[in-house]
């Protein structure tokens, strides 16, 4: 059985058709939607967006903002935005409409009773193996890992390089941030952030953000969808770039 380029789940979705694909977003994850798009041989229409600045975006049209979704009820939709919160709204907000499930061939995805929701993205060389359960609204990154019998729940992000050990459950609304580790058996409830790198040895029932070897809630980052690495990548965040020069290098203040 050739899963590698998950023919079985394009057959599921109807890949004999060529399907006519609107983007929702015009950032760097839109970008690699579109190619998704491109790769599956579907028809990129064009993008909606609340940033009204251009006219076209990667060679394609700007057709309206993101409340313009009603004027196109033959398409089918993508939200291309990392935020959990953000997409969750957005998807609740469009109510009726044809969901667009993006796959990546070059993405490994076991045929063995694994599942992926409508409007979830897999990047490219991601591995889905076998009775792994992919919620609605999911983003599985590039290179990301899922193991045998993990359930991620709607509108999860697993980051790029993230591993998820086998029979992991993740929440919804949790973002697993870039090169993190969970361990077998681990859950992790509904919208948590697990900081990049981070390796989760025990289960998660509180919400919040998390980080560190093993992972340990942290009051000094924001909860929710907000990342990642403000202790690690100081100089990302310019209003906290003082308060970590003089904590940490402890320069002389004049």
């Amino acid at each position: 059985m050739n899963c590698k380029k998950y023919i079985f789940l394009f057959s599921t979705y109807g890949r004999e058709i060529v399907k006519d694909i609107i983007i929702i977003g015009t950032g760097g994850h839109a970008k690699v939607i579109a190619d998704i798009v491109l790769c599956a041989g579907d028809n990129l229409v064009g993008f909606l967006t609340s940033d009204r600045d251009k006219d076209t975006f990667v060679g394609k049209p700007i057709l309206g903002n993101d409340t313009d979704f009603a004027k196109y009820k033959d398409s089918y939709f993508m939200i291309a935005i990392g935020n959990p919160n953000v997409r969750h709204r957005m998807a609740n907000s469009m109510p009726h409409i044809k969901w667009y499930t993006a796959i990546h061939p070059s993405s490994t995805i076991s045929a063995m009773n694994t599942f992926v929701g409508e409007g979830s993205v897999v990047m490219p060389n991601a591995v889905i193996n076998p009775y792994a359960q992919i919620g609605k609204h999911c983003i599985i990154n590039t290179g990301a890992i899922v193991e045998h019998d993990n359930t991620i729940a709607d509108f999860a992000h697993i980051s790029v390089g993230t591993k998820l050990a086998g029979t992991v459950n993740i929440g919804m609304r949790t973002w697993v941030g870039a090169g993190a580790t969970i361990s077998n058996g681990i859950s992790v409830c509904n919208d948590c952030v697990i900081g990049a790198g981070a390796v989760v040895v025990k289960s998660i029932q509180e919400p919040g953000t998390y980080v560190g070897v093993p992972a340990k809630k942290s009051n000094n980052y924001s909860s929710g969808a907000t990342i990642l690495a403000r202790k690690w990548l100081p100089f990302f965040y310019p209003e906290y770039y003082a308060k970590y020069l003089l904590r940490h290098l402890r320069w002389p203040v004049c």
